[in-house]
């Protein structure tokens, strides 16, 4: 599964460089409040797992005005770390991998 180029923004981690995106419009379920806001990253350097990042915060497009806030790329580099800790590997092949960040994008210890 490969990241889609437009809407995506560039990001240079640790020397290594990466694309993410947030869906524009959110999904049936976003725009509910029923699921958070998820954002994709990919490297660029060549094809390899997607690392799909769910928030836990209300898409901002969301139906009933719930509050979210943006996703800045300090947290987008925050996420790909933990992730590199927790095992992703963005060259190698396979599923995408999911990072699970209810509360860490609130908590400023994280």
């Amino acid at each position: 599964m490969a990241l889609a180029r437009k809407g995506s923004r560039r990001i240079v981690v640790d020397g290594d460089t990466y694309r993410w995106r947030i869906r524009h419009k959110p999904s049936y379920s976003q725009g509910n409040g029923w699921t958070p806001l998820t954002f994709a990253v990919e490297a660029t350097a060549g094809p390899g797992t997607v690392l799909v990042v769910r928030t836990g915060q209300p898409h901002p497009g969301n139906w009933f005005g719930l509050r979210s806030k943006p996703v800045l790329p300090t947290d987008v580099e925050r996420a790909i770390r933990t992730a590199r800790v927790q095992g992703w590997t963005p060259s190698a092949s396979g599923t995408p991998f999911v990072l699970d960040l209810a509360n860490a994008l609130d908590d400023p210890s994280a």
